[in-house]
């Protein structure tokens, strides 16, 4: 007897009793648990398992586990003893399951069970299509048999009929839950308004509809060109921006087409960088654009990582159809939410301002009124109130304004007027304005109120000692900044030589006109640069750089200035010239250091200027500049501290009156050209190679090259000056001590 006729035999009651109790069961989980006990019990195998098709994600899952823990386990239905049995459509004995190579040793790590032999059987419909596998392991007391394989494959053909009924209905059930909750959430997404909450619902929704691990939806900022999230499922309180053309969102947003990648990593329009910042691991992606009812693409909702594989075709449609139907919704929220963004940016605005505002209904009444009101009012609210009550008399001229610009419609403008409120006064700016719906319909009016009592008395000190530009930029700088302060500031004086001289040439009225001339010039070369010019001293200018409002370049606007002055002094010089006027010769001196600076003085004379040791020095280089016959000399301290180039020479390391410590000092020769400085390539190379040999001690050289500088340019001062020193020096060697310097005896 054959053993097919044997199995017919003896095992017809075995399958006619396991269709019966198939039939019986409720639902297919019991249906499943109903075939792999008989699966079990017939072949006397340790455990079984049934094995699912899941055609979505190509993979095989177990919804039941005999003799063991209850686990789902899923696999690819191509992988494994069990998908080359679903794979091929055929049965397989596998004698000794580690030494087969198609057998996956992982599942027994992850269940702690150990596999010695298989029996795998496909499971078919009626139309021949394999819908899933059993498998039995461990037979016990020896290995699984060809009887025991056609037992499987009978049990599953009686079964197969019960299961894809079963299969159909829980797909039929599994659809109508998700088209339930899909119209349960558009539902209420058509009734949210705020954005926030919306938005949750949104995406907690799509994660639990396509059974994602996290989803996100990325509004377009049209003013910033970015694609932005406030929420975001599995982001917490984390918020994303990136550029709307950037990465996979930024590319469907752009196109308007959906997008569904298997494997991020291997996609180049990936961005994995924030993956690095959230701590996440993106596996597969589905995004596809949020467009609003006229076509335009708003925003993109993207989904990653699908449970169990990748995102399909239907997860696709499926995720489509949901953003159409919340897409009127969404951009419901999102216009609400702008709305209430500039409303609270206007009340913020409003408490922010300095300056009063009061609206006004058309009865009279008032709706509004920022702090700034309130307390230049005197009062602790102002809502509800009639405007009138507020400015009780002598203010009845605002009433007046207020009937006035209801009944024309025109704004009024009152400058520095008096408000009694209190018991005190205020000088106040008030403009009354009417305000006008969308439709050019009255809404009442708007009354803007700028207390400018503190500024009229600060423009009264300071118009004793300070021009109106630097006055202004004090007082917005508040009253503080005049108590005194110490800053790194860049000091200039300048002075007209033989002044005596020209004052006796040209008498009184004469020098009055040439100074107001010269100083004309000198001091917009000064204020072009951003310097305060502090005083005048007799034909002497002081210019301050960095105080009282300082910048980065300070020491380089003072040498630009510098350069000015004597680019405009020659420039006046010529006009003097054909006018047969005497030309004009100036010393300059700068100095950078920190200075004191605030009002000084008198409480009946006042003046804003600085002082300090910085000052001092710059006042004694603008003298010296005299013995060395230069023009503009600079401290080592300017410059050191300068940040662009110009052409200078280093001069002497001069001692000044009343200082101990030696100061490198400059020669500024920027200004100069080839006419009133010739030659200068080589005179500077020679008074180079002399200074080095002086401050060595080898005078006997240093004066030949100073001498070889003179020849150069037989009125070079520095170099005369320095011909007579090597003379000094080679009679009256300086001491051991002497590193170069040299003692200036006068101020």
């Amino acid at each position: 007897m054959s053993v097919d006729a044997t199995l017919a035999a003896d095992d017809a009651p075995l399958l006619l009793d396991l269709t019966r109790r198939m039939a019986a069961a409720a639902g297919l989980d019991s249906q499943l648990q109903t075939l792999i006990d008989a699966a079990t019990r017939a072949t006397g195998a340790e455990r079984g398992t049934i094995f699912l098709n899941d055609a979505e994600t190509r993979e095989l899952y177990s919804r039941v586990v005999v003799g063991g823990v209850v686990r789902e386990i899923r696999i690819l239905n191509s992988s494994g003893i069990a998908g080359n049995v679903f794979s091929n459509g055929t049965g397989l004995i596998v004698a000794d399951a580690y030494a087969d190579p198609r057998f996956n040793a992982d599942v027994d790590q992850r269940t702690g069970f150990t596999t010695r032999n298989v029996l795998a059987a496909p499971i078919r419909t009626m139309r021949g299509e394999v819908i899933g596998v059993t498998q039995v392991l461990n037979k016990s007391g020896g290995e699984f048999d060809e009887r025991d394989l056609s037992l499987i494959e009978a049990m599953n053909t009686q079964a197969a009929i019960v299961l894809q009924g079963s299969l159909f209905v829980q797909s039929m059930e599994a659809s109508r839950a998700q088209e339930n909750a899909f119209l349960g959430v558009v539902t209420e997404a058509s009734t949210e308004i705020m954005l926030g909450p919306l938005l949750q619902k949104i995406m907690g929704a799509v994660t639990r509809m396509l059974n994602a691990e996290r989803s996100t939806l990325f509004l377009n900022d049209e003013k910033n060109g970015e694609l932005y999230t406030e929420i975001g499922e599995g982001l917490g309180a984390q918020k994303i921006r990136l550029p709307n053309t950037a990465g996979i969102a930024g590319a469907v947003f752009s196109t308007g087409r959906s997008v569904n990648i298997p494997h991020a990593y291997a996609d180049l329009r990936f961005n994995p960088g924030f993956d690095k910042k959230t701590g996440f691991f993106t596996r597969s992606i589905l995004c596809v654009p949020v467009s609003n009812k006229a076509g335009k693409v708003i925003g993109v909702t993207q989904v990653l990582n699908k449970r169990g594989g990748a995102f399909t075709a239907d997860d696709e449609a499926r995720l489509k159809a949901f953003t159409a139907q919340i897409s009127i919704g969404l951009e419901n929220a999102k216009l609400f939410d702008d709305v209430q963004a500039v409303k609270n940016y206007n009340e913020s605005m409003l408490e922010s301002m300095s300056n009063g505002v009061l609206t006004v209904s058309p009865e009279g009444m008032v709706v509004t009124a920022n702090a700034a009101a309130l307390r230049i009012l005197k009062v602790a609210s102002a809502a509800g109130t009639k405007a009138c009550d507020l400015f009780p008399a002598p203010n009845d001229w605002v009433c007046e304004r207020l009937a006035k610009v209801a009944a024309d419609g025109q704004p009024e403008h009152t400058m520095d007027a008096t408000l009694a409120l209190g018991g005190e006064t205020a000088s106040v700016n008030m403009t009354v304005s009417p305000l006008h719906d969308g439709k050019g319909g009255a809404m009442g009016t708007m009354v803007l109120i700028e207390d400018i009592s503190s500024e009229k008395r600060m423009k009264s000190t300071m118009s004793r000692y300070m021009d109106a530009a630097l006055a202004d930029r004090l007082l917005e700088a508040g009253e503080d900044i005049l108590g005194g302060q110490s800053k790194t500031a860049t000091v200039l004086f300048s002075d007209i030589r033989s002044f005596t001289t020209l004052s006796e040439e040209l008498g009184a009225q004469g020098i009055v006109q040439l100074l107001n001339a010269y100083f004309t010039r000198m001091v917009d070369c000064i204020q072009a640069e951003g310097g305060m010019l502090d005083k005048f001293i007799g034909d002497a200018i002081m210019a301050v750089f960095g105080t009282p409002f300082g910048h980065d370049d300070d020491p380089d606007r003072a040498v630009r200035a510098a350069i000015a002055m004597m680019r405009e002094l020659a420039e006046f010089n010529t006009l003097r010239q054909a006018a047969n006027q005497r030309p004009l010769a100036i010393g300059v001196g700068l100095n950078t250091d920190t200075v004191v600076s605030g009002n000084i003085g008198s409480p009946k004379r006042m003046d804003y200027t600085v002082i300090g040791d910085g000052v001092n020095l710059a006042s004694r280089l603008e003298s010296a500049s005299k013995q060395y016959g230069a023009q503009v000399l600079l401290s080592e301290f300017t410059v050191d501290a300068l940040k662009s180039t110009y052409r200078m020479r280093d001069i002497d390391k001069v001692v000044v009156k009343g200082k101990t410590e030696a100061v490198g000092v400059f020669e500024l020769l920027e200004f100069h050209t080839p006419q009133t400085f010739p030659n200068m390539a080589d005179v500077l190379g020679h008074f180079r190679e002399g200074l080095s040999l002086y401050r060595g001690r080898d005078f006997v050289r240093a004066k030949g090259s100073f001498a070889q500088a003179l020849a150069a340019r037989p009125d070079d001062k520095p170099s005369q000056l320095y011909v007579d020193r090597c003379d000094h020096f080679a009679k009256e060697p300086p001491p051991d001590s002497w590193s170069g310097e040299w003692v200036l005896s006068s101020k």
